[in-house]
């Protein structure tokens, strides 16, 4: 059943309104990516079936969502997850300094928040087979949450991703097509198939309900800090839509009066996938609408595969998450992302993948060049497991201790001989 709160789209770029049957995926008059919009006032005069909500994961926070009850979701717990506030690591930097650790998620991703939203939103239309595009992360997601309700799963990977992810797919009984090409290659074919055979496209970017799902960190981030918001998040940015999901999140609190404010929002990319970041450098300080924006197109390398993206699909939103909160964006080297990793572990006990610890590599980086001021509260997105990318973690690592099954030998050098 459609939530009652749920009023219909709006285009992102040119700001026109649709009702849920005038549109589906992107905007009819443009083109353009759409937005889930939603009665702020009638959810705010109801602010204690939120507060009080016995609901968990997610669906704590359905007033929000596009379903009015959670007949139809999967059974798995997604979202949740733990606000870890590291006191060295902020003692380090001068800063109080937050994880949002969603390597807790079912299939160790943040992408599970997406995946139960748009999933939900196909079972609510009847439909029984649902696909996807993705890099790994997303995909894996979909295939995890489609067992648990045994739906049909069709899943469009490049032909390089993590072989983990791609064990996950198959493990989960997807239909994996290894596609002999980039992602936005695998995107644009997921998109043509799923056109053909009438099933629902959970592709990010693409679909509105994935934004949906994503916007829910930051109402758990907001309640963990009993409904105040931190001064910074920083979002590890490819697709865009994981800190458009984040931007939409904040402003929702903010219009139902939840919230007093909105933090300011910072993209953080791989030089090697800075599509974002030279997007908003071009337009750095000219006054343009949406429509006049147009994303810069890169070919992508990056070792952080989840953001690893030729031309970001929720571009634009991600453009306007940070220029609409005065944020700003952060390009870092691979070789960051991977000292990151093991900075993240050994200091938190969290286990991130690359894209995991983007998000703090760039706050390094924007503490370098004085851009967070002291003292400030700072939230870090953990996007993946690292167990997802064996590979990288094992270049962040080092190497044991080799060592004989003489005792002596091992003392030795532990005491520093």
């Amino acid at each position: 059943m459609i939530s009652e709160n749920l009023k219909g789209f709006k285009c992102l770029r040119c700001g026109k309104e649709f009702s849920l049957k005038q549109a589906r995926y992107r905007c009819p008059g443009c083109g353009g990516n759409l937005e889930a919009v939603y009665d702020y006032a009638r959810i705010g005069r109801n602010a204690d079936a939120v507060k009080k909500s016995g609901e968990k994961g997610i669906y704590r926070y359905l007033p929000f969502l596009p379903f009015a009850d959670t007949k139809l979701t999967p059974p798995l717990l997604v979202g949740g997850t733990p606000l870890v506030k590291s006191e060295r690591l902020s003692s380090k930097w001068g800063l109080e300094l937050f994880f949002k650790d969603d390597t807790r998620n079912p299939s160790a991703s943040f992408k599970d928040r997406a995946g139960a939203v748009a999933l939900t939103v196909a079972r609510e239309d009847g439909l029984d087979r649902i696909s996807c595009a993705s890099t790994g992360n997303a995909g894996s997601s979909l295939a995890c949450l489609a067992a648990s309700v045994g739906m049909d799963c069709i899943i469009f990977v490049p032909e390089k991703a993590p072989q983990a992810k791609i064990a996950q797919l198959l493990l989960f009984g997807a239909k994996v097509f290894a596609v002999r090409g980039t992602y936005d290659q695998a995107f644009d074919l997921c998109d043509c198939v799923s056109s053909e055979l009438g099933c629902f496209n959970r592709s990010t970017g693409l679909n509105p309900w994935t934004r949906e799902g994503k916007k829910t960190v930051s109402f758990e981030i907001a309640e963990d800090m009993g409904w105040e918001v931190p001064d910074y998040v920083f979002v590890p940015v490819g697709d865009g839509n994981i800190i458009s999901g984040v931007w939409k999140g904040f402003r929702e609190l903010f219009y139902a009066g939840f919230t007093r404010s909105i933090p300011r929002i910072v993209a953080v990319q791989s030089k090697n996938s800075d599509s974002v970041h030279k997007t908003l450098e071009k337009y750095k300080g000219k006054d343009v609408s949406p429509e006049e924006i147009e994303i810069v197109k890169v070919s992508a390398t990056t070792i952080a595969d989840s953001i690893s993206v030729d031309v970001p699909r929720d571009g634009l939103a991600a453009v306007r998450a940070v220029r609409e909160t005065d944020g700003f964006s952060v390009e870092i080297s691979d070789e960051a992302i991977i000292s990151a990793i093991k900075e993240i572990s050994s200091n938190t006990g969290l286990f991130p993948e690359p894209a995991g610890a983007t998000a703090y590599a760039g706050l390094k980086k924007a503490l370098e060049d004085r851009k967070v001021k002291a003292s400030s509260r700072v939230v870090c997105l953990v996007t993946g497991s690292g167990l997802k990318d064996v590979a990288s973690a094992l270049k962040a690592a080092g190497k044991p201790v080799s060592v004989s099954t003489d005792k002596d030998e091992t003392l030795d050098i532990l005491r520093g001989r």
